[in-house]
């Protein structure tokens, strides 16, 4: 990759980092998924129509068509400026869709791609199930055909936004005599089809974002098949790619910014030895150091993924060694500003990086090692697809 920023590149981030000054929201997204919906969905139309919609998406879509070096820095400017991460949005935005853009059909492009950047509808994930979330080779959950249609009996688990999304990305077993990665389909589901129930379960932070979902009989037309029958295994591997690489390029800047404020904070409050700024700490300010010097080597991997995406249709498995270190260090980091912050940590700090007290953060940042894949799924596929190690 040149990392030469050429004029062209130059003129996008000034006129995006103009753009996002004038009319990026201020206000904090409500947290009860309905809220949280409208709030994004009417911020996605404005971008929408303003022409800064999909900066990599395809043009006959509705997207910019520009490269990932354009969206590259879109996703710094967009966190420089305070702007909300896409929480409702996140499914369509930064997985279903570029997986639809990647292994959809034309007719489903042309159906689900505009929607999702016009800031229509929502997303979310249907892969999870009780006894199969890392494992996600062990999914249950049934898709039979029947004619034209699949009927889907079964559950799913840790269903971000279910009770206010329109459609679905979900894995369905449709061969039970198949070896586990085999036999699975990925299909669009239509979230107001009859047997669906969603039952929302609230989480350690206060918020009900999270859904168990049962299917009951409900009939999926085969025409929602994304890839092949059977074939979803691939077609799951593409959407985890994104959503362990480039899908979190945004929360990576943020993270950055994050660390960048946590400096300024320590400057100013007291140390573990009540007499000094907390950053004179030799202990609080190796930890700093490490987390700026980690926040740069993820930087780092993230333009070479984007520089290898320039020649390949979806991220590698080396996008599992840029989620294992993000994870990772936003605990770190999270961890890092209690211990700075003390018992002061619960109030809010107004900073454009974070929406949320210290304390949220790290409370929120214990998943960060679960989501996308546990860490431990994670270094599976480093040592086996990565490194070459043996099973």
């Amino acid at each position: 990759m040149n990392l030469d920023v050429s004029p062209a590149e130059r003129d996008f981030r000034e006129r995006a980092r103009t753009w996002l000054a004038e009319h990026a929201p201020r206000e904090d997204p409500p947290e009860d998924p309905r809220g949280a919906q409208e709030f994004e969905l009417a911020w996605q139309r404005l971008q929408f129509e303003a022409g800064w919609a999909g900066v990599s998406w395809p043009v006959e879509y509705g997207g910019l068509g520009l490269s990932l070096a354009e969206q590259l820095i879109w996703y710094e400017e967009y966190a420089l400026a305070g702007a909300p991460q896409p929480r409702a949005c996140f499914v369509g935005l930064r997985h279903a869709g570029p997986t639809l853009i990647l292994r959809g059909s034309a007719a489903q492009k042309a159906e689900h791609l505009p929607p999702i950047l016009k800031g229509e509808l929502t997303w979310c994930q249907g892969f999870s199930e009780p006894a199969a979330g890392s494992d996600l080779a062990g999914l249950r959950t049934r898709g039979t055909v029947d004619g034209d249609h699949l009927v889907v009996n079964g559950q799913k688990i840790w269903t971000s936004y279910a009770d206010v999304a329109t459609y679905q990305e979900l894995l369905v077993r449709t061969d039970p005599h198949a070896p586990r990665h085999r036999g699975i389909t990925w299909v669009i589901c239509d979230m107001r089809s009859p047997g669906i129930e969603v039952r929302p379960i609230r989480t350690l932070v206060g918020v009900s974002e999270f859904c168990e979902v049962f299917y009951d009989e409900v009939r999926v037309p085969l025409a929602n098949v994304v890839g092949d029958l059977n074939d979803g295994w691939s077609v799951a591997m593409s959407t985890l790619s994104f959503e362990r690489g480039t899908a979190f390029m945004a929360e990576q800047v943020s993270l950055d910014q994050t660390v960048t404020e946590l400096i300024e904070v320590a400057r100013h409050v007291v140390g573990p030895d009540g007499r000094r700024p907390a950053i004179l700490d030799d202990e609080i300010a190796r930890r700093l150091g490490r987390a700026r010097s980690e926040v740069a080597a993820l930087r780092a991997m993230t333009l070479a993924a984007v520089s290898r995406s320039s020649t390949q249709s979806q991220p590698g498995p080396e996008a599992s060694m840029i989620r294992v270190l993000f994870g990772e260090l936003e605990q770190r980091v999270a961890k890092l500003a209690l211990d700075i912050v003390g018992p002061d940590s619960a109030g809010v700090v107004d900073a454009p990086a974070r929406r949320r007290s210290w304390a949220q953060e790290y409370l929120w940042s214990l998943q960060a090692t679960i989501a996308a894949g546990s860490k431990d799924i994670q270094r599976n596929i480093i040592g086996e697809r990565v490194l070459g190690l043996p099973r």
